[in-house]
């Protein structure tokens, strides 16, 4: 007497990097925020704070990207 309630067919993968993408998109908008907040408090250090605010958008966005590139490698 055992029904199956919903059935998931298809690629697991792409939602759970669906999910996944919510923790980069949130760390982005941390570094962006605290970058803006941190060059309106001290204009002098501007370009320190924008090479720094890059580099970790750089490894952020990197990690999303293996990600990306997992979801579909192990999904075939």
């Amino acid at each position: 007497m055992s029904a199956t309630l919903a059935a998931v067919e298809g690629s697991v993968n792409t939602i759970g990097f669906g999910l996944a993408a919510i923790g980069p998109g949130v760390g982005i908008g941390i570094i962006f925020g605290n970058g803006v907040q941190a060059i309106a408090r001290q204009p002098e250090a501007a370009g320190i704070v924008r090479q720094n605010m890059l580099l970790g958008f750089a490894v952020v966005e990197a990690l999303a990207l293996m990600g990306f590139v997992l979801a579909f490698a192990l999904g075939s």
